[in-house]
């Protein structure tokens, strides 16, 4: 099975951090959230990774390098030149990923204990051209999903702002998730992503909120695992002490 790890971000949140290096390298109980990811992704299966690069992108072709990518298939989609956030950069690793197998795609900055085989194989019996890890959590922007845990719209609960166009919010009540980083995709959603826009970057987040109602994008809500966004100093102290235990 095939995964793409986003590892191309600026981390500017981790700063002093990633001053120095890439917010990928920056350990989590001593080893590099990137390997943890690696590691977690082959332990459920996905043997083949896709690693985009572009922030110090050269430390994590090295790190790679030197442990011989632990074993794993793995192949860099370089984006030093210019970075293509999240949809952008999908695309562009287009050309190892469109073979008609779904595929997972991960930030590096999420660590979980989540079931990766197990959302896959959920997304694949549902025939849904994207599954999306949600949570119940605060923030500011909501993922709107339907009783079927379909996605139908987004709301900004501070501006009032919602999308796609036309999107009537009151016309029924909706689950308000939040993404979780990490999401399995069929190639049947590179069509319309090509079409998407004239920008080679740009986010995916959006390109599944506006074209929610003509492709089937659901959300995967499982219960009773761990989860850490890494990319605060306050959830990476999190993650130290979780981890630092599973020793």
């Amino acid at each position: 099975m095939k995964a793409m790890i986003f590892a191309a971000g600026l981390g500017t949140r981790l700063r002093p951090l990633t001053d120095n290096m890439p917010k990928a390298m920056v350990p989590v109980a001593g080893k590099p959230m990137l390997q943890r990811v690696i590691e977690n992704l082959a332990h459920y299966g996905f043997h083949d990774i896709i690693v985009n690069v572009h922030h110090f992108g050269e430390q994590i072709i090295d790190f790679l390098a030197k442990n011989d990518n632990f074993g794993q298939n793995i192949v860099i989609s370089d984006e030093r030149g210019l970075l293509l956030d999240t949809g952008g950069g999908i695309l562009a690793a287009r050309q190892w990923l469109d073979d008609g197998v779904p595929f997972i795609v991960h930030n590096a900055d999420i660590l979980t204990t989540l079931d990766l085989s197990a959302m896959y194989q959920h997304h694949c019996a549902s025939n849904a051209d994207a599954t999306l890890l949600v949570k119940s959590r605060i923030t500011e922007r909501y993922l709107l999903f339907d009783n079927n845990n379909q996605l139908q719209g987004w709301i900004n609960k501070k501006t009032g702002e919602t999308r796609p166009n036309g999107f009537d919010i009151t016309s029924q009540e909706y689950q308000e998730f939040a993404f979780g980083g990490i999401h399995i995709i069929s190639p049947t959603i590179f069509n319309a992503l090509d079409g998407y826009t004239n920008e080679a970057k740009f986010s995916i987040t959006p390109f599944y909120i506006d074209r929610c109602h003509d492709l089937t994008i659901q959300g995967y809500n499982p219960s009773k695992y761990e989860w850490f966004d890494i990319g605060r100093h306050e959830t990476l102290t999190l993650a130290n002490e979780f981890y630092g235990k599973q020793k």
